[in-house]
């Protein structure tokens, strides 16, 4: 069952009560360890194995080690009871985890395939661990690992040959609270965490000038250390410095923007999760990673641009922390984002897209 997308979800364990998953018992309220120290897409793509497993074990105190700026969107899963802060540079698997008190009831390891993460996990002697098998560590039974699924359905898989419900397609967040800072705009977001993921701030700016010219409104986001191309972008498209959203701004207040946005204009990267799961139109820029590995659900208002050349969809996977833009995205033309805005209705006159059904 789908997460209500328009409840606000409590943060905070509300109790145990009757647990019709494994491992249910009397006694101290027991405790599921949830390892997943990556960044906000992976969180987001985590979502649905996340609430799968909240399903599965609703008397469990469900933990999640995951980067403590991620809190305000772990909040919103409705998921998870407590937040564990864990994460180490570059994506890496954390050398340590500051779990306290028994060992946990039940591990999941979201993180990877092992085994760095499954002996992080296996340290902490839980009575059950979830995770792939990997030859390394043949002492877990789990499901196989296929490296070209998407990223969504591969932990829904794992969970399932577990034995325990999980639907992919469960995405959805609830609302802000807080105000869009800029609603009804467009928002542009060259940033990336890798050069070869940066399509070219040009083609932003020209992306940028087109939908002003006729009337829309146009913002730019970047992360915390993106202030340089943001600053670059804002000059090249001449945006006012209302419009201009560099340096990261809080969570939040991020979410904000994107759920009030008219589309989001990115890379595959973060924000394009973040506005699938607020059910904001999208238009990621996919290269050199396809989007068959991390791309939006097929849906109406979602476009994934994906040009990797004669071999196909898998004829091409470069580096996805590459140092050159990756040639499959340099690909996508400025023609080819008006034309996927032009698809969704956002480069229409604004007044006829509010008069709109």
């Amino acid at each position: 069952m789908a997460h209500p997308p328009d409840a606000r979800p409590a943060y905070a364990a509300s109790g145990p009560g009757p647990d019709s998953g494994p491992d249910a018992g009397g006694g101290a309220r027991p405790r599921l360890l949830v390892l997943r120290a990556l960044g906000l897409g992976d969180l987001l793509a985590g979502v649905p194995a996340l609430r799968a497993l909240r399903r599965a074990y609703p008397a469990h105190e469900l933990v999640l080690a995951t980067p403590a700026e991620l809190a305000p969107l772990v909040a919103a899963t409705g998921a998870v009871d407590r937040l564990l802060p864990a994460a180490e540079p570059g994506r890496a698997v954390p050398r340590t985890l500051d779990w306290t008190g028994p060992p946990p009831d039940v591990a999941v390891d979201l993180h990877g395939n092992g085994p760095p993460s499954h002996r992080l996990l296996t340290r902490l002697g839980p009575r059950r661990l979830l995770a792939f098998a990997h030859p390394e560590t043949p002492e877990i039974d789990g499901p196989p690992w296929y490296a070209e699924e998407h990223e969504r359905d591969r932990w829904c898989r794992m969970l399932r040959a577990y034995g325990i419900d999980a639907d992919p397609t469960d995405l959805r967040l609830p609302r802000p609270d807080a105000p869009s800072p800029a609603p009804g705009a467009v928002v542009l977001h060259p940033g990336a965490g890798a050069p070869s993921r940066r399509w070219p701030l040009k083609r932003y700016a020209a992306v940028a000038g087109a939908l002003r010219a006729r009337g829309r409104r146009v913002v730019v986001t970047g992360g915390a250390d993106e202030a340089d191309p943001v600053a670059r972008l804002a000059k090249l498209a001449h945006l006012p410095d209302t419009d201009v959203f560099g340096g990261g701004l809080p969570l939040d207040r991020l979410s904000a923007l994107v759920a009030g946005a008219r589309a989001v204009v990115s890379g595959d990267t973060g924000i394009a999760h973040l506005a699938v799961a607020h059910a904001t139109p999208t238009v990621t820029l996919f290269g050199p990673v396809p989007p068959s590995r991390w791309g939006p659900p097929g849906h109406p208002r979602h476009r994934a641009l994906w040009h990797p050349g004669p071999d196909g969809d898998h004829g091409h996977h470069g580096d996805p922390h590459g140092h050159e833009p990756d040639p499959a995205l340099l690909r996508i033309t400025t023609d080819d984002v008006l034309a996927a805005l032009d698809a969704l209705g956002v480069s229409d006159a604004p007044d006829a897209l509010e008069e709109a059904p």
